[in-house]
């Protein structure tokens, strides 16, 4: 938890010529890398290998429809599991059907709708391109924290401080103008904040791709302390972790670190709270900052961005998937809400990747008015999609079969 330090209970509007800048220097935040020299930096380093081949592989192992597809609902998931952190629980079900603006009837609900369709528009925004190259920029961050914040309803930019109950209304893009405490962190000034993010920018932004992985924990936490916006600060991190490993992994969006820290979100707080504390002793680095912790929570990043890919390997091996997949469709065939051999076409979706509209008639072994009508069902189930009525059809995953499907990607709904 975290509360803005109000100077002045009259004035609630941002007065950008009354900034604080105490001048604190950008050392303060240092190390910003793991050292050469570092006894930490062998097994870490090992650890980026693991995650750049394991990541590489399991994103060359997907025909380009099944990568399109399975990327879509790590957007859901991601989305899902980032709000989570922040005690937004907004189930992907519930997300999906923002998606088709269908919104709840209960006001708070909608709200939460409203801001996983925000954070899912903006990741989308990433994983097309949008922020290339520019993840770790001044430029690149404001601009997440807008694209966010102005899709948000106005309800959800209001941030209160408990100690007072005066309320201050979050700007899209603009940094905070006032003092923080987040937990027993304060972070830097307010007019310190361009400062700093400008050297995380010159620090993080000019690594090979080994060092680029290597840094990616260390520049999460450090623009964390840095705390650059009034409010939306995880989530802003998160998709900029998200942005970094898709450039310097090319994860294709396949996969997400968001849903390890979710679960593990105890540990992933600690290691968070351990960093902002001083160096130790001598052997603790030479920086401010203790490395040391730093160095922990690398390779604490690091095992849940492994360990994230090990489970999507295991959820999509195509024997596996193939089998839940048809083990539904029979289902859905015995209680008459599929045509006979709608399964003989996910699998020949799922093998391919995609598949012309016209082969649908020979996989199937029937006329093209029975094709066309098992592809008419199919797409309505949201099993399948194409670009166009003329385009390919590729498999979906719609988060409503994700418990069949993709089991374990997410909690069931209890509701």
């Amino acid at each position: 938890m975290y509360y803005l330090i109000m100077s002045d209970k009259a004035d609630m509007k941002p007065d950008i010529s009354a900034v604080i800048d105490r001048k604190e220097t950008v050392t303060l935040m240092e190390p910003l890398l793991i050292a050469e020299g570092s006894r930490h930096r062998g097994d870490l380093t090992d650890l980026v290998i693991e995650v750049a081949a394991r990541s590489a592989g399991f994103r060359r192992s997907l025909p380009d429809g099944m990568r399109t597809a399975l990327a879509d609902l790590v957007r859901a998931m991601n989305c899902y599991y980032s709000n989570l952190i922040e005690g937004h629980d907004t189930h992907p079900i519930d997300i999906e059907r923002a998606l088709k603006n269908d919104y709840s009837n209960d006001p708070r609900k909608r709200d939460l709708q409203l801001e996983a369709k925000a954070h899912i528009a903006v990741q989308r925004w990433i994983d097309t391109g949008g922020l290339a190259d520019r993840s770790l920029s001044l430029a690149g961050i404001k601009e997440i924290h807008r694209r966010f914040c102005e899709l948000l309803p106005d309800d959800l930019l209001w941030i209160e401080n408990p100690e007072t109950g005066e309320r201050l209304k979050d700007v899209p893009g603009r940094m905070r103008d006032r003092d923080v405490r987040v937990g027993e962190h304060v972070p830097v000034s307010p007019g310190a904040v361009p400062r700093f993010l400008v050297r995380c920018e010159d620090a993080y932004g000019r690594l090979g791709k080994t060092d680029a992985i290597l840094s990616a924990a260390a520049a999460h936490h450090r623009l964390l302390w840095i705390h650059p916006f009034s409010d939306g600060n995880g989530r802003v991190v998160r998709l900029v972790s998200h942005a970094t490993l898709l450039e310097s992994l090319d994860t294709g969006g396949v996969w997400s670190v968001a849903r390890g820290l979710a679960r593990n979100v105890t540990a992933y707080k600690s290691h968070l709270a351990s960093c902002d504390r001083p160096r130790r002793n001598d052997l603790d680095g030479r920086g401010n900052l203790s490395e040391e912790s730093l160095a922990d929570f690398t390779r604490f990043f690091l095992e849940l961005c492994i360990d994230q890919v090990k489970f999507m390997e295991e959820l999509v091996q195509p024997d596996r998937l193939r089998t839940r997949i048809i083990l539904w469709t029979e289902e859905e065939i015995r209680l008459g809400h599929l045509p006979p051999k709608s399964g003989s076409v996910l699998e020949a979706v799922l093998y391919r990747g995609e598949l012309p509209r016209g082969d649908a008639a020979n996989i199937v072994g029937t006329g093209e008015r029975q094709a066309r009508r098992i592809v008419s069902a199919l797409v309505d189930k949201g099993v399948l999609t194409s670009g166009s009525p003329r385009a390919p059809l590729r498999l979906a995953f719609p988060a409503a079969l994700a418990s069949r499907w993709m089991p374990g990607l997410f909690p069931e709904r209890t509701e």
